[in-house]
């Protein structure tokens, strides 16, 4: 997601911009104190006490110390408006002096974001921070909140455009200056204010700006239920504003990351699980539910993501929002890169449009425009993916959230799916031009290009909707949803019962469906594309849960199994993630359907050509440890089939026949154990765990179990360190029994992947930890007695 740099980001450390302020300003000692009075302010403003504001010296010794430090008349600027700021105050004069002031910081900050400046990290912001330094940030927060008092019964009011002021010299204020915007975040009253100065337009795209970069620094998320009548505001939005409002619900939606790698691992996890059960919901749950309550929000949500470029706001509207970017500093690159855009049509068309320097507007307040002149095509359509990838990124967290099903329902009520395949070559997934959008810095290819951007996005909820949800097939098209019944009737299968039930009416139309669309658009992606692995992610949940052999099929006629075939023999992608997802992609697509295993075998059709992919799929048995399962899982199906097409593909299948051998199985077993442990399992890994496990239920079955333990023993001696995998499995699979005892859908999720029924997943686990060493099945039984180490507790080390 595209949103402003957090001011935290910018800068040098605190120290060395207190120590280059001071070498900039030579630093001198005077009265009404002695030492450094920069020093003692920034000391003051860090432990609240001594000199902390412009109000505690006279204006004469300003005046006298500004002729020597330059500090272009803030304090004393200050000073009076901290004099004509008070609660009787009419705030005219007030006004005047905040005119005065946003110059000289709003100079600096255009310094700070603009590609042109050629200012080191060291160099310091004289203006910003000396504003900060007298106390103006808090004395702005005062005046600010100046409505939130109550004289004699009656609110005070200032105007919106003095409002408007005060944030705009805050704003610059974050960006220049190190540690305001955290201060500012840590001032919880102040930014549940601040949500309602967006009930006015003209002082709406300064507040909710400085909200995103406040709520980007914010250690504790925000609760939208405590904002004052939050669905009135929301409600109240035009189209626009609720587009950039999504900006900052972005922020308060998503659950925070506190950066530390530990948790994301799978025993982190479980603990915070546990906690947050103790805790009720999270800040982000309760936020999302304050959303949804909201009365045609999702509506307005899809309504914007489906909107075509025509129906977006008018010229004269965009353009008074574009001289809003420009002064407003949050937007300057995007601004400067439209205005790029602009001008190179506006040379090809011989029209132009001219913008006026920061300040200069007709009376109208609209930018000078030329009576012949129409806002380029490329400017509408930048400013409709600005919005849209917004807006994609709140529906996508909504799915995944708590009220999944209740979002489903809604988002295939309100035909986001078919609007959304309307938009895909015009808008989503058109050609770049060569003046395309891109950022400062940036190259087209870049992910933090908007065009990127939007389609990764896109990709995202296309994973999210399918993944599980018989909602899937509203991806199809009416002749689509024809054709997966037809599948069912050649194969005399039953139709699933999902496609039955899918509404008609909420389907794609047009000749695709919008998972057809993808298929076209993946199979022409360039080798080093980054757009490969959320593409086969998108696909992928198509195929995931209940194995359904029209599905496969119906992606098979298309070519996508040859598709990936190419990518990872014939391209010999480098790229851990892209092979990881394409051999997920792989292993759904082909699981039990032998048809799939026909194309296989017809496409790698020599040794050389399998021993490319056998080279793939042991490089990293993370990555390809899914395709592994899916295979196994096929041929012991397999093997339990008379069929003669069946047999032919057991006769012929490189691949059945490479898994088949048990010392193929032995080596993967070994391997796959051998690379996690309890302390390292995360939700990217913990497949190797499970596909172990495959591989010993199909054993049990087979009555191969104590052969399996056998070998496993033998490998360990071997490599001269018995007890090492036998003690690290076992550990494993007592966490596995604490893991997936109590989480419904990961187990369901295993049950219908594998077509094994969990209670024996769970059986074959209990006897696999039978303590009884006289057990053959057991894992104890294997582990001589003084190499034993089953007991550890999981959170050591």
């Amino acid at each position: 997601m595209a949103a402003a740099p957090a001011a935290a980001g910018f800068g040098a450390s605190r120290a060395r911009r207190a120590a280059a302020t001071v070498a900039a300003w030579g630093g001198w000692g005077g009265r009404p104190r002695p030492g450094n009075i920069l020093l003692q302010l920034r000391q003051g403003q860090l432990t609240g006490r001594g000199l902390v504001r412009a109000v505690q010296f006279t204006e004469t010794f300003l005046m006298e110390r500004d002729k020597q430090s330059k500090w272009s008349g803030i304090p004393q600027l200050l000073l009076k408006l901290y004099a004509t700021s008070h609660l009787h105050s009419d705030f005219v004069e007030c006004q005047n002096i905040l005119k005065e002031i946003s110059p000289l910081l709003s100079m600096e900050a255009m310094a700070f974001v603009t590609e042109e400046r050629k200012l080191t990290q060291e160099t310091t912001y004289p203006n910003t921070y000396i504003f900060d330094l007298f106390g103006g940030v808090d004395l702005l927060v005062e005046i600010l909140m100046r409505p939130t008092i109550s004289i004699r019964g009656q609110k005070l009011k200032i105007s919106d455009e003095m409002s408007k002021d005060c944030l705009s010299i805050l704003y610059n204020t974050c960006v220049c200056t190190e540690g305001v915007t955290k201060r500012l975040a840590e001032k919880n009253d102040f930014v549940i204010f601040l949500f309602t100065l967006m009930t006015s337009k003209k002082t709406f795209l300064q507040t909710a700006t400085l909200i995103e970069d406040i709520l980007g620094v914010k250690k504790e998320m925000i609760r939208l239920d405590e904002v004052p009548n939050l669905s009135s505001l929301v409600s109240n939005f035009d189209q626009q504003q609720l587009a950039n409002f999504c900006r900052i619900l972005a922020v308060t939606i998503s659950e925070m990351d506190t950066g530390n790698d530990d948790k994301h691992t799978l025993l982190a996890k479980n603990a915070q699980q546990k906690k947050s059960l103790s805790l009720g919901p999270s800040a982000a749950e309760i936020n999302q539910a304050a959303l949804l309550s909201i009365p045609g929000f999702v509506e307005r949500l899809c309504k914007l993501a489906t909107r075509k470029v025509s129906e977006s706001t008018g010229t004269a509207s965009f353009l008074q929002e574009l001289e809003e970017w420009y002064t407003w500093l949050d937007n300057a690159l995007v601004l400067d890169a439209l205005m790029r855009v602009a001008n190179e049509e506006s040379e090809h068309n011989q029209a132009s449009i001219v913008f006026p320097p920061p300040g200069a507007s007709e009376e109208n307040g609209l930018p000078h425009t030329s009576t012949r002149t129409q806002l380029p095509q490329s400017m509408k359509i930048m400013h409709e993916i600005m919005y849209k990838l917004e807006v994609l990124y709140v529906l996508c967290v909504l799915l995944m959230g708590r009220q999944r099903n209740q979002v489903h329902r809604m988002i295939a009520e309100f035909k986001l799916i078919p609007g959304l395949n309307n938009l895909f070559d015009k808008l989503i997934w058109r050609k770049h031009s060569a003046s395309a959008l891109v950022l400062h810095g940036h190259n087209q290819n870049c992910d933090c290009s908007p065009d990127i951007t939007l389609k990764i996005q896109f990709l995202r909820l296309l994973q999210s909707f399918s993944d599980h949800h018989e909602n899937k097939y509203l991806l199809l098209n009416n002749q689509e949803l024809n054709e997966l019944s037809a599948i069912s009737l050649k194969a005399n299968i039953p139709e699933v019962e999902a496609v039955l039930n899918t509404d008609r009416s909420l389907v794609c139309d047009g000749k695709r469906g919008l998972l057809t669309r993808l298929l076209q658009v993946m199979k022409k992606e360039p080798a080093e594309s980054s757009f490969r692995f959320w593409q086969a992610r998108a696909v992928e949940s198509f195929l995931r849960g209940t194995t359904s052999y029209a599905d496969q099929m119906f992606l098979l006629k298309r070519g996508l199994l040859e598709h990936i075939l190419y990518c990872i023999v014939d391209s010999e992608c480098k790229s851990r993630d892209v092979l990881q997802s394409y051999f997920d992609l792989l292993g759904e697509l082909m699981k039990f359907n032998v048809d799939a295993f026909k194309r296989f075998n017809k496409y790698i059709n020599t040794d050389a050509k399998f021993q490319v992919f056998l080279k793939q799929i042991n490089s990293s048995l993370v990555d390809s440890n899914m395709l592994v399962r899916c295979v196994t899982l096929s041929l012991d199906r397999f093997e339990n089939q008379v069929d003669m097409k069946v047999v032919e593909v057991l006769s012929e299948c490189r691949l059945l026949a490479y898994i088949s051998q048990v010392p193929t199985q032995m080596s993967f077993l070994f391997r796959l154990i051998n690379i996690i442990h309890v302390q390292t399992l995360t939700q990217e890994n913990v497949s190797c765990l499970n596909t172990s496990l495959v591989i010993l239920m199909l054993a049990r079955r087979k009555e191969r179990l104590p052969l399996y333990l056998r070998l496993l023993q033998r490998m360990e001696h071997s490599k001269k360190y018995p007890g090492f995998l036998l003690n690290n499995f076992h550990n494993l699979l007592r966490f596995w029994q604490q893991h997936y005892l109590h989480k419904d859908k990961d187990s369901t999720c295993l049950e219908n992947s594998s077509c094994i029924s969990f209670s024996y997943w769970k059986e074959t686990v209990s006897i696999l930890l039978n303590p009884d060493r006289q057990s053959p099945s057991a894992l104890v039984s294997y582990i001589e007695e003084p190499y034993m180490d089953i007991d550890r507790d999981f959170t050591e080390e």
